[in-house]
């Protein structure tokens, strides 16, 4: 998640700046008379992939057009939580939206055992996605990308009747309308016609629910800074509440096929946090895919990035991060794809989009499908390490605020290097641990100290609630539940 956010006063302010060079030039090439008709790049899909491509892409100087089935702002089912490698890929002077700011994190198994895990550094931020998407898009159209919106994309051509030449592309629109560019970018969705052009291979899908809750000021008061992930009942599920204001974003997601398990889990999440009495404003569902490892990333002049691609972080499903920097390299690639004349040329660059890929996003989603498979396997291993191990907690922090991945750590420490090998060894074919097995982890390492930066609470059975007091000597007290009535 985020890099350091900068001094104290900047904690009290409701945006962030990106902090990379917000002083570079937008070059603008010059627009040839006989190209009026043709596109440089066009992409398909104005989420955070769609507009990182076309910002990237129109920041180069090119002919940039970002084409958008809905009208915008428009709501997306979304936790909301940008981490470092989000922040990071920000274009330069981006103001984030940020609705609050996450110092603390709740950690349950199915609802028991919650402990609290407190830093006096921020770990991430949370927000909306219709004003951050929104505010990607202006700042495409501000580099010189061109919007249309309530556009659907019929189809895509590389070769017939529509198509003039071997340089260009047809992107077809449902009335009936051909748009031609030098290249194209799809960042239309996992269910999306580029990634179908493609030929996308999807291995993994999940499903995940969501509610948005308001809450009365007193409610929110209580979650303010402190974000809670549960730990499922089903394999590789796991339930959130992000807190934005007045509003609780409260989510369940766990593998498709397990509908009616998976409502469950949220009705019974929710209920379990006293949330039960308030009416949600916004209901909604939606399914994350992941790439298989063979899955192409490109056909022709056509290159896919964000969920259109299956990029996004298997164990825990976040897709933001892998978006925001599929999109620029995308953008990136395709430039230079609209500027080869030949196929062979074309073909060399969309290759080398592919190996920039795999080389940084394919290698945190290998680390991330050992670790889904750990956590399926092992849900009370992993929380008894989290919630009292101050190793495995620091390595949170750091992944969280950016200055490590999970690749990374896995890369760099020799030890969890090892301990996941080990895992993976001896990782039982079947099963879990058992609540009792977990209380006798959590009773092994409740013994390790926090580090200073860091405030434990102790375990509770139950909802959790923030509890505002820190103690000098770094421990936290115990949290209490939050009721309905408030």
């Amino acid at each position: 998640m985020p890099r350091e956010l900068g001094s104290s006063s900047d904690q009290e302010q409701k945006h962030i700046v990106s902090s990379e060079n917000a002083d570079a030039e937008e070059v603008r090439a010059e627009e040839p008379q006989d190209a009026a008709t043709v596109w440089d790049v066009v992409v398909v899909g104005a989420g955070p992939a769609g507009a990182s491509a076309a910002y990237a892409a129109a920041v180069a100087g090119r002919r940039v057009l970002l084409l958008e089935k809905a009208e915008l702002p428009r709501y997306k089912t979304c936790g909301g939580g940008i981490i470092g490698p989000s922040r990071d890929a920000l274009p330069p002077g981006f103001e984030l939206p940020l609705q609050d700011r996450v110092h603390a994190v709740t950690f349950s198994l199915n609802g028991r055992f919650a402990r609290t895990r407190r830093s006096r550094r921020m770990l991430f931020g949370l927000i909306n996605r219709p004003e951050f998407d929104a505010g990607l898009v202006e700042q495409a159209q501000k580099a010189g990308a061109e919007l249309r919106t309530g556009v659907t994309v019929s189809r895509v051509e590389q070769h017939g009747p529509a198509v003039p030449d071997r340089r260009t592309v047809a992107v077809v629109l449902a009335d009936g309308e051909t748009l031609l560019a030098r290249a194209v970018v799809g960042a239309d969705g996992s269910a999306g016609r580029i990634g179908a052009h493609v030929g996308v291979k999807l291995e993994q899908v999940d499903l995940g629910l969501e509610a948005e809750i308001p809450v009365p000021a007193s409610v929110a008061e209580d979650w303010k800074g402190r974000v809670l992930i549960d730990w499922g009942p089903m394999p590789g599920s796991y339930g959130w509440v992000f807190p934005k204001g007045d509003t609780l974003t409260v989510g369940v997601i766990s593998a498709r096929g397990e509908g009616a398990a998976t409502k469950r889990y949220l009705e019974d999440f929710i209920a379990r946090l006293g949330l039960a009495g308030f009416e949600p404003a916004v209901s909604s569902g939606h399914l994350t895919r992941c790439r298989s490892d063979d899955s192409p990333l490109s056909r022709g002049r056509v290159l896919v990035c964000g969920d259109a691609a299956g990029l996004l972080e298997p164990w825990t499903r976040e897709g933001i991060s892998f978006a925001l920097r599929s999109g620029r390299l995308a953008g990136e690639w395709a430039v230079r794809i609209a500027e080869s004349n030949d196929a062979v040329d074309a073909r060399r660059q969309a290759l080398n989009y592919a190996f920039a890929i795999k080389a940084g996003l394919g290698v945190e989603m290998a680390v991330g499908r050992r670790m889904l498979a750990l956590f399926e396997r092992r849900p009370g291993l992993l929380h008894a390490a989290l919630t009292g191990l101050r190793p495995a907690w620091n390595a949170f922090a750091d992944i969280t605020r950016g200055s490590s991945s999970l690749a990374g750590l896995v890369r760099s420490n020799g030890v969890a290097r090892r301990a996941l090998d080990v895992l993976d060894r001896r990782m039982a074919p079947t099963g879990g641990t058992t609540l009792r097995g977990v209380a006798a982890q959590s009773d092994l390492v409740r013994s390790v100290d926090a580090e200073p930066d860091v405030l434990e609470a102790p375990e509770v059975p139950g909802p959790v609630r923030a509890d505002a007091s820190e103690s000098p000597d770094g421990s936290g007290s115990s949290d209490s539940g939050v009721t309905r009535s408030e």
